[in-house]
């Protein structure tokens, strides 16, 4: 579970680098409606990063086995989600926007699975 702990902790930390970068960098360069996009991505990066790295401490605790879907859906769901939106506003590529909702989807069915396989322990 050490590797979660790395992984949520790597994961914030580029969350908080890419939100500096938004603040910083793209503030001036980018619209109203680009910058809200922009930190959508970034806050729903940084909520699951943490979740990450809170499933890592949960495993000290549980088995590996019950948390191991949950942390493929919310690794699979920051770069979908947040992947697809902080690409949308680098590349101007509106198709992108199809994309995020399936990243959504996984991070919801991470928490959902989590919750279910910590019931079912």
């Amino acid at each position: 579970m050490r590797l979660l702990l790395i992984v949520g902790a790597s994961l914030a930390g580029l969350a908080v680098l890419f939100g500096a970068f938004g603040a910083h960098g793209l503030k001036s360069r980018l619209t109203i409606e680009e910058l809200n996009i922009y930190e959508t991505a970034v806050r729903y990066h940084m909520y699951h990063a943490l979740g990450i790295f809170l499933i890592g401490i949960t495993g000290f605790f549980l088995p590996h086995r019950l948390l191991l879907i949950p942390i493929y859906f919310m690794i699979s769901g920051i770069i979908i989600f947040s992947g697809s939106l902080y690409a949308l506003i680098f590349t101007n590529s509106k198709w992108l926007g199809f994309v995020t909702p399936i990243g959504g989807f996984c991070l919801i069915m991470g928490w959902f699975f989590l919750a279910f396989n910590i019931y079912r322990s």
